[in-house]
């Protein structure tokens, strides 16, 4: 039976009405990870063709009473996404001492979806035929002597040194040396311009 003379028995008190700093601190874990996760879900993009270079980042966190939490931030890539074909300006200039190879090789990359530019005459003739590219534009270059058949070590990047006089907006340069006007006029039975 109860002694009606003890003291009553109660639960101890809280000191305040916050939460304990090691549940804080876990709460403050998850939210930070799901944090991270949401804006790894939303910032996902499409496929990178120049990936940069990426760490992975660890944070961790003590709290007095001494609680430790670790939050590790998986990398990021930032992306460079190339320009469509037909965003890509491309000048053909004729260097092989043929005529009507420029206009030759310009029908045949219009046809294959390129944004050409009207085909003119190199400033000299050249041996070989040669792809450049301006800053950034590597893989349109790339693509371009692919669709001519032309060897990757034909993709160079534009120096003053090409035989020409200016590239105007092109970011894009072929010049057509007898090794491509003699492969163009034969995939190609009519032609017209320089």
């Amino acid at each position: 039976m109860d002694d009606p003379s003890a003291p009553e028995h109660h639960p101890p008190e809280r000191s305040g009405t916050g939460i304990p700093i090691d549940r804080a601190a876990i709460l403050l874990g998850l939210f930070i990870l799901a944090t991270v996760l949401l804006l790894g879900r939303i910032n996902t993009g499409p496929p990178s063709s120049s990936p940069a270079a990426s760490v992975a980042t660890t944070t961790t966190t003590t709290v007095p009473g001494g609680s430790t939490t670790t939050t590790t931030v998986a990398p990021t890539t930032t992306t460079t996404v190339p320009k469509a074909k037909s965003d890509v300006p491309v000048l053909v200039v004729n260097a092989s001492g043929q005529a009507g190879a420029a206009a030759t090789v310009t029908n045949e990359l219009q046809l294959a979806g390129w944004n050409v530019q009207a085909p003119m005459n190199a400033t000299a003739n050249v041996s070989t035929s040669a792809v450049y590219y301006v800053s950034g534009q590597k893989a349109a270059a790339e693509a371009v002597a692919a669709t001519l058949h032309l060897p990757a070590s034909a993709v160079l990047p534009y120096t003053t040194a090409a035989p020409v006089s200016t590239i105007g907006t092109a970011e894009v340069l072929v010049v057509v040396a007898p090794d491509l006007a003699r492969s163009a006029s034969a995939t190609t039975t009519t032609h017209t311009g320089t």
